[in-house]
């Protein structure tokens, strides 16, 4: 058998012809999905955060809308009592404030609801993203 007179090129003359080993190629491609991964998790935190604060948001609305509701029923409860003591004209003062306050509460309630019901619950953007990121690395399909 006739043995190739071929040699394999050195480290140093496929450095110096801009070619890169098989495990510098495969320590970049390392490096670079790290690099995605972090990107991704920086991220996932910023639309989380975004998520938490939009539900701060409705929570606040919902405790206003219960201390509303606890000034509501302390008027309804004075307007009950003077009704009760009293015929007629103080009690129907007290009444038509505690129902305006009924409505500020319901009002300060589906504002509340509403806001909180915008709240995705998942980072949508980052999973589009790291899908993507997926789909760029994996090699083609064959036919």
């Amino acid at each position: 058998m006739a043995q190739s007179t071929k040699e394999q090129p050195s480290t140093s003359s496929r450095e110096a012809a801009g070619q890169r080993t098989l495990g510098q190629l495969v320590a970049d491609a390392q490096t670079d999905v790290k690099d995605i991964v972090k990107g991704e998790i920086a991220l996932a935190k910023i639309e989380i955060k975004s998520d938490v604060a939009k539900g701060g948001k409705g929570a606040g609305m919902l405790v206003g809308a219960a201390v509303f509701g606890l000034f509501a029923l302390g008027f309804l409860l004075t307007a009950g009592a003077w009704a009760l003591s009293l015929v007629l004209p103080t009690w129907a003062g007290f009444l038509i404030v505690g129902g305006a306050l009924l409505l500020i509460t319901a009002l300060l309630a589906l504002v509340g609801i509403g806001a909180l019901k915008k709240i995705k619950g998942k980072p949508e953007r980052t999973i589009e993203t790291s899908q993507k990121a997926v789909a760029a690395i994996k090699p083609p399909k064959a036919a």
